[in-house]
């Protein structure tokens, strides 16, 4: 299904604030409550959204640190990579993995409460995973841009 003007106007309110009322939302995008509340439906019902979260403060929770991982494998065989993102996925700090082209095979961003936390990380999981022959791991000074909201 297209999405129509109204469509984009939900999904950008509701990424920006995901607990507003039926009514706000409606009120927003100048829809009636019933009808507003049919279309969020739609949209959740064909996947355009995948679901409701609240977004933490990760240096509240403890994990001031992101770091940035670059994995090259020794090989990009079917069976190595499955492996490798099987074992990444069991890693709880990774928030993201991403296989890349470029130099690097993989990206991934983890959290840690501070360099001896992630040489913890590291010892006990990155360099255990499969079929890698390189790494190499950045440290975020700053954070410049941070969102999850898609251009709708």
């Amino acid at each position: 299904m297209a999405l129509d003007l109204i469509d984009h106007r939900l999904l950008g309110a509701l990424q920006k604030r995901g607990r507003i009322s039926n009514a706000d939302l409606a009120e927003e995008v100048n829809l009636s409550a019933s009808a507003c509340h049919r279309r969020v439906q739609r949209l959740e019902s064909d996947g355009y959204i995948r679901g409701y979260v609240a977004l933490l403060d990760a240096r509240k929770m403890g994990c001031a640190a992101t770091v940035f991982v670059e994995i090259t494998l020794s090989t990009q065989a079917d069976d190595v990579l499955e492996a490798f993102e099987k074992a990444v996925s069991r890693i709880p700090d990774v928030l993201e993995c991403h296989l890349t082209a470029g130099t690097a095979d993989y990206i991934m961003k983890i959290v840690a409460e501070n360099t001896e936390d992630f040489a913890r990380i590291h010892r006990q999981y990155l360099t255990r995973l499969p079929g890698v022959s390189k790494m190499q791991s950045s440290f975020a000074l700053r954070t410049v841009v941070n969102t999850t909201a898609l251009p709708v």
